[in-house]
């Protein structure tokens, strides 16, 4: 596999000891994070690195890769002597550059051409030479346009490294909020806060497709510094299964830095581990969104999904955000997998609070099976658990039903309140209650 290592990293100049003069040893966890990637890389022996910078020449409308044969740059404008000259890999830009005109994409070669070495590049490479220096150099910058746009572009950079017989690290360099400390060199601002805690969760959560969901006026209150560059890291990771590892985090000086390295798989080696019931509906809705063919019920499930019946939701999520979900209380079909089948189809096509997903969607959905047991009649709301067991109200010709362990319904009379809501049914009705557990099957 042509991508061997995915890493996200910051570049304070302050961390260079001629720079620092003891002040980085107050980042020290930063840095022993760097050497250990720095480690990892050596190891790998990488022909290749590709590092994508915020300080490395852009334009607004186009991703530029510098096409000079030798990069060299310093730090003298920090009042360092270090330099560092390293060669490109013209070969690969070439390669890269003919799949981003195919695709008619705004990215590549053109506009002047500049060699110098900017500091976002540098750190990293710093710490990378003192372990290793037997590679080449693809450098890109970050632009105006969209994340998603980045994300594409990222996802080009992987379309192109999978025809490629090199060893290749990606390094995503930036920096997160600038504004996490009132006596920091950019103030405070809580959305700086926000959007460092925020964007750890998604790393520790292992989704960087949700970095897609920040606000462009968010961000800029957040002065954040490096999102553009670890949205095209997600894209470029967004045909392999990987794993992030979150080595340190630190905002000591009012900007965060973290240190991320990623553990990268073929999906698709790793899609058969994927539970059986999530992968059917997922196959069952990307088959119908770029088809509009209901998907041949698989031969190779297991027997239960065959040989079983049971009512069954199929929700589906885009960002953490409910993006559709449609079920059944009772089994309407002859198996649980023609019920999943069903209902994956109907949650992105006929949930009435969404529009129908569109095939630029599924790369960013996620998915959860929730098979239902039989329900019981409850006598008394004692016996209701909202963690534990859903609930179905019934009144005459109307009924409603609730999933259990919803964020946000924490006790019974929420519960209550909100499937009788759901269904219509007034709390003076006289209404019957059933209660029932789900098997919950989804993609993490």
């Amino acid at each position: 596999m042509p991508l061997v290592g995915a890493y996200i990293v910051p570049h304070p100049p302050i961390i260079i000891p001629d720079i620092g003069k003891g002040e980085e040893l107050k980042i020290i966890k930063t840095i022993n994070a760097y050497q250990q990637i720095s480690r990892e890389i050596a190891e790998k022996k990488p022909n290749t690195i590709i590092i994508s910078s915020p300080h490395f020449q852009g334009y607004y409308d186009y991703i530029k890769i510098n096409s000079a044969k030798t990069i060299k740059g310093n730090l003298k404008k920090f009042g360092c002597d270090l330099s560092i000259e390293v060669e490109s890999d013209i070969e690969l830009i070439r390669s890269l550059e003919k799949n981003l005109l195919e695709n008619d994409f705004p990215a590549g070669t053109a506009g002047k051409t500049n060699n110098n070495l900017d500091h976002g590049t540098f750190i990293p490479l710093y710490f990378i030479n003192q372990v290793y220096q037997n590679y080449k150099l693809i450098l890109v910058s970050l632009s105006g346009l969209s994340l998603k746009n980045h994300y594409d572009f990222g996802t080009l950079i992987s379309e192109t490294l999978s025809k490629s017989d090199k060893k290749i690290v990606y390094i995503a360099s930036g920096d997160l909020s600038h504004k996490l400390k009132s006596d920091g060199p950019y103030g405070y601002a809580k959305e700086g806060e926000d959007f460092d805690k925020q964007f750890v969760k998604y790393i520790v959560d292992n989704n960087l497709n949700n970095l897609l969901s920040f606000e462009e006026s968010f961000l800029r209150k957040a002065a954040e510094c490096g999102l553009r560059s670890f949205t095209i890291l997600a894209g470029v990771l967004s045909k392999s299964d990987y794993q992030s590892n979150l080595l340190s985090y630190e905002g000591t000086f009012g900007v965060g830095y973290v240190v991320v390295s990623f553990n990268i798989g073929d999906k698709t080696e790793i899609s058969k581990k994927i539970d059986p019931y999530v992968q059917l509906a997922k196959s069952t809705l990307e088959e119908y969104v770029k088809t509009g063919k209901k998907l041949k019920k698989p031969t190779d499930l297991p027997k239960e999904m065959i040989s079983e019946v049971a009512g069954v939701f199929v929700s589906l999520k885009k960002f953490g955000q409910l993006r559709g979900c449609i079920g059944t209380m009772m089994p309407t079909t002859n198996s649980i997998a023609d019920e999943i089948i069903q209902n994956a189809i109907s949650s992105g096509t006929r949930d009435p609070r969404f529009k129908t997903v569109s095939e630029s969607e599924l790369n960013f959905l996620e998915y959860s099976v929730d098979v239902l047991t039989k329900p019981i009649l409850v006598n008394d709301s004692n016996e209701l658990n909202p963690k534990k067991y859903g609930v179905i109200v019934t009144y005459r010709n109307r009924s409603g039903l609730l999933l259990p362990d919803l964020d946000g319904v924490d006790n019974v009379n929420q519960q209550l309140q909100i499937v009788l809501r759901k269904a219509n049914i007034s709390e003076e009705d006289h209404y019957t209650v059933e209660k029932f557990e789900v098997i919950r099957h989804s993609q993490k």
